[in-house]
């Protein structure tokens, strides 16, 4: 009878030990099952004859629910068959008078509206890539982006004929077939297609177009910027695209939620997660063209919206807002995004109500992700046993000043400990791939690190810094490299040094991102070495960065100097720089501002960056 006893007390008291010891178990091997699930599905789906692609999931959900919404854009309602038959539309259309077959990849110069989803589909139906063109770039960079990707075909806006009118010779020259989303075209070497559109049938297209697709072939291009000055193309395959969309399905959103889409949809976040995610679960999205913090929570209201996507400066420009008395008058229950600071997770579900904050880490071209899957607030997820084993990665020590992680006396990486920052460097393995970038295989190996713990072994190195704590959270710190963040868009200094060097009276510019207090990421700032006997002008670099960067990447601050000081390898010290920031005060060159009122670029004072400071002045 003792025995029984002392066995009974030690079941009843198992859970309490096992829950202080390891007090977030339960949700770790949620989260894991979660994964593996989602890993399971992926893999069945490859096994299938023909596979089972993210578009046959589209079709079957056309099939199970035909009328159902599945885009809602300024006052008109798309049902799922509706977009089948526009996509099967817009794929007739290009296989007739763009010639496209399986294989061929197309660049998409849109913004958000239903034809970039019709566009989509219609090219998977016809077994084609499609390269997401950032409709902000112009000029070099939109060229770069477009040949990177082998695109024989584009696919514009009609707001961008401008810009696409000023690379037109060029893509003249490689015989690349243009289109314009509109009724007709005035321009020789552009061609209409919405008049070629209504002309086509809406029937069913053969599978038999798109039967040697597979989990390995490419389904888009998504660029992001980094060190190189111009944006790289990130290969995302069909067995991404479908781990991109079964991102909202881990965080509980079901087939009846709503799902608000104002972010890019040539971003991952938008088109992987908000759109595809919403595929894959058969949900209704709310697509905006853009975001809007004064129109956020009517839309909101208006639709039933009850998933919201964001980056951190979202958060906080609805937290900016003037305070209403129906601001928890919603149905939103789940927020998912990365970059909230903490105060600005704090005051927002303060403010808006007990909103489900489903913070992560991850990037397009990356082999890891996490997810704070526990909600603690800050973190961008939870280190579990089961996690590591599946995916295992790594915080190293880095080297700002050298840029370069630290190596002990065998040349292998040093890892931090707990409560230190690190570089995140992922393990590539079968299961955590890494694919690299169109056409760019020096990028790609830039971004593999090897004889990282022991010689032989590969690693993707993030370009991250983050912190593990005592409780195995982690939290994103910062960026490395020449690439830093503003208004939720990726700036790459050496671009815009580039651009700024065109300019007659700039010898050498070097560009960094500084802090603001309050805002998220870092702003442009611009050091320049004026060519001899030149003066700054002012007007002319205005102009000229306006015409050539967009809003998020033009230098806000401009810091003349005698000369810019560079390491024993001649890269430029930028790491003082940035921590002096723009503060006259603190800075004895002399500084200047852009003025977007005044459109040129003015002397910097001490007046002028107290209203900075205190968000009189906006950036």
């Amino acid at each position: 009878m003792y025995i029984l006893f002392t066995l009974l007390a030690s079941v009843a008291i198992l859970p309490l030990l096992l829950w202080s010891c390891f007090p977030y178990f339960v949700q770790d091997v949620l989260y894991i099952v979660k994964c593996i699930g989602c890993g399971i599905r992926i893999r069945r789906y490859a096994k299938k004859k023909p596979c089972y692609l993210t578009l046959e999931k589209f079709l079957e959900v056309v099939q199970k629910q035909p009328n159902k919404p599945l885009i809602v854009f300024e006052n008109k309602t798309y049902s799922y068959l509706d977009a089948d038959k526009q996509s099967n539309k817009f794929a007739r259309a290009l296989q007739k008078h763009a010639g496209l077959k399986e294989g061929d990849t197309v660049a998409l110069f849109l913004g958000n509206e239903p034809a970039f989803i019709w566009t989509w589909l219609g090219l998977a139906k016809l077994g084609c890539a499609a390269a997401l063109l950032n409709y902000n770039i112009r000029s070099k960079s939109l060229l770069h982006c477009f040949s990177c990707c082998g695109a024989r075909v584009l696919i514009a806006a009609p707001e961008l004929k401008g810009a696409v009118e000023d690379v037109l010779p060029s893509l003249q020259e490689e015989k690349v077939s243009v289109f314009i989303l509109s009724e007709e075209s005035t321009t020789p070497g552009i061609e209409s297609l919405n008049d070629k559109i209504h002309q086509a049938s809406d029937q069913p297209l053969p599978v038999s177009l798109r039967s040697n697709v597979t989990m390995k072939s490419i389904a888009v291009y998504i660029y992001t910027s980094g060190t190189t000055g111009l944006p790289k193309a990130a290969v995302v395959t069909q067995e991404r695209l479908w781990a991109g969309a079964s991102f909202l399905r881990m965080n509980d959103v079901l087939s009846q939620d709503v799902v608000y889409v104002n972010l890019p949809l040539y971003h991952s976040a938008g088109f992987m997660i908000g759109f595809m995610g919403s595929i894959d679960l058969g949900t209704t999205i709310v697509l905006r063209r853009k975001f809007s913090a004064s129109q956020f929570w009517d839309d909101c209201r208006k639709h039933n919206v009850t998933v919201i996507q964001y980056i951190g400066e979202v958060l906080r420009y609805l937290c900016n807002v003037p305070k209403q008395d129906g601001d928890r008058d919603h149905k939103v229950r789940i927020a998912i995004g990365n970059g909230v600071r903490v105060e600005v997770w704090k005051e927002f579900l303060n403010r808006f109500g007990n909103i489900q904050i489903c913070e992560f880490y991850a990037s397009t071209e990356g082999n890891i992700g996490f997810l704070n899957y526990i909600g603690k607030i800050g973190a961008v997820g939870h280190v579990n046993y089961f996690h590591k084993k599946l995916f295992p990665f790594a915080l190293i020590q880095y080297d700002t000043e050298k840029e370069e992680p630290v190596r002990d006396s065998r040349g292998l990486c040093v890892p931090t400990s707990k409560g230190e920052t690190g570089l995140l460097v992922s393990k590539i393995t079968k299961i955590a791939p890494f694919v690299g970038y169109a056409r760019n295989q020096q990028q790609t190996d830039k971004k593999k690190l090897r004889d990282v713990f022991k010689k032989g072994d590969l690693y993707f190195n993030s370009g991250d810094l983050l912190m593990l704590d005592q409780d195995n959270f982690l939290y994103f710190q910062d960026r490395i490299g020449d690439t830093f963040r503003w208004k939720g868009e990726n700036v790459a200094t050496t671009e815009v040094a580039d651009v700024l060097n065109l300019m007659d009276c700039i010898e050498e510019a070097s560009v960094y991102g500084v802090k603001v207090p309050d805002h998220e990421g870092r702003i442009g700032m611009a050091a320049v070495k004026l060519e001899e006997a030149k003066q700054l002008e002012c007007d002319k670099i205005y102009s000229h960065v306006v015409s050539y960067l967009p809003s998020y990447a033009r230098p806000r601050f401009l810091r003349i100097q005698n000369s810019l000081e560079v390491t024993g390898t001649f890269k430029q010290m930028k790491v003082k720089l940035a921590e002096e920031g723009f503060n006259p005060a603190v800075v004895w060159d002399p500084l200047y501002f852009l003025d977007e009122n005044e459109k040129t670029y003015v002397p910097m004072t001490q007046e002028m960056y107290s209203s900075i400071i205190s968000k009189h002045i906006k950036l």
